[in-house]
């Protein structure tokens, strides 16, 4: 049986600080911007259904890895997700009147906080192995 290492605790708070340092900036940056309230709340919720979207992910690869069931649809479906999110984004930004420095700062602070959920959602998940073995 081979014994399994968690995350260090330095790891899991620069996770955690990522993941917050990339809401918070994208959200600071959507609050501070002068778009109509409807393409805020577009960007709004491809944050959120991107970081879904991350997370689901990561737990149906994990679990595959593992040898726990993930069906074939769902599987697909989160790659899917994850991938029309990144598009609408992408396509948003695109055809946004904002400066171009703005569209990167949109699109590196969204970025960041998907990979981050990644990361927590992988800590949480090793923690928890780990507390159980």
């Amino acid at each position: 049986m081979s014994q399994r290492n968690g995350p260090s605790s330095a790891f899991v708070g620069a996770s955690w600080a990522a993941l917050f340092a990339g809401m918070l900036t994208y959200l600071i940056g959507l609050w501070n911007a002068t778009m109509a309230l409807n393409e805020k709340g577009y960007y709004l919720t491809l944050l959120m259904y991107g970081l879904f979207a991350a997370v689901s992910l990561q737990k149906t690869v994990r679990d595959r890895l593992e040898g726990t069931p993930v069906t074939g649809i769902y599987f697909g479906l989160c790659w899917l997700s994850l991938g029309s999110a990144i598009l609408l984004l992408t396509i948003g930004l695109w055809h946004a009147s904002l400066a171009a420095s703005e569209k990167g700062f949109y699109a590196m602070s969204f970025v960041l906080s998907l990979f981050a959920a990644v990361a927590v959602q992988k800590n949480v998940r090793d923690t928890l192995a780990q507390s159980a073995s």
